[in-house]
């Protein structure tokens, strides 16, 4: 066991229930091919890290997919919603033993390794480090001791978290990393010409 953590956010791949606000514009199908690239580039990211490193599924556990080629451990998110969630892996990671604990999500095409490595060394010197999301939220957050209030009493999935989260941080040294841009719907979409170059998506078809 290392001292650190990596925990990965995902919704189990299944048509019509994932990337629902970016289906309103490309469909069911096309929002499913979309997050599966996603996950196959957080994936790929996440497993260059030198760190512990955990799935956490939305509704079941994927006994064979890309995480099981990437060795990463898995686990079911708890129930509740996203603040509870992350809170409850929050605090098992530290009752676990670990010292420094970093929580991503799987929505981010700009997502490289050094962004969580860099993140992880700033651990060394800060009590906290977020990565903003360009939305307002944040795609990370790394902590080396449990703040529950982080997780409560935010509008998750709004652009006001990032902001509310800060408030409960006056008192802690932060490390604020690059802003990247989280995939939610299709204006962030349109921002990614590699993702869509790869998926050979033109926008037009959908404006």
């Amino acid at each position: 066991m290392q001292t650190s953590l990596l925990m990965v956010f995902v919704r189990n791949p299944q048509l019509g229930t994932v990337k629902t606000r970016l289906a309103v514009t490309v469909g069911d199908k096309m929002a499913l091919e979309i997050y599966m690239e996603l996950m196959r580039h957080t994936a790929e990211m996440t497993q260059k890290v030198s760190a512990d490193k955990k799935v956490f599924y939305s509704e079941k556990i994927e006994q064979h997919d890309i995480w099981t080629e990437m060795n990463f451990s898995k686990a079911l998110q708890t129930k509740g919603n996203l603040g509870q969630r992350m809170e409850n892996a929050f605090r098992t990671a530290f009752e676990q033993g670990y010292k420094k604990v970093l929580i991503v999500g799987s929505d981010l095409y700009s997502l490289k390794a050094s962004h969580i490595e860099k993140a992880l060394q700033q651990l060394n010197k800060k009590e906290v480090v977020i990565g903003p999301a360009q939305d307002g939220g944040y795609y990370l957050l790394g902590l080396k001791r449990n703040l529950p209030a982080l997780f409560c009493n935010k509008n998750w999935g709004t652009s006001t978290v990032l902001k509310e989260t800060l408030k409960d941080l006056k008192t802690k040294s932060i490390a604020l990393m690059e802003p990247l841009n989280d995939i939610d719907n299709f204006e962030d979409l349109k921002k990614e010409i590699e993702l869509l170059k790869k998926l050979n998506i033109d926008v037009k078809t959908y404006q």
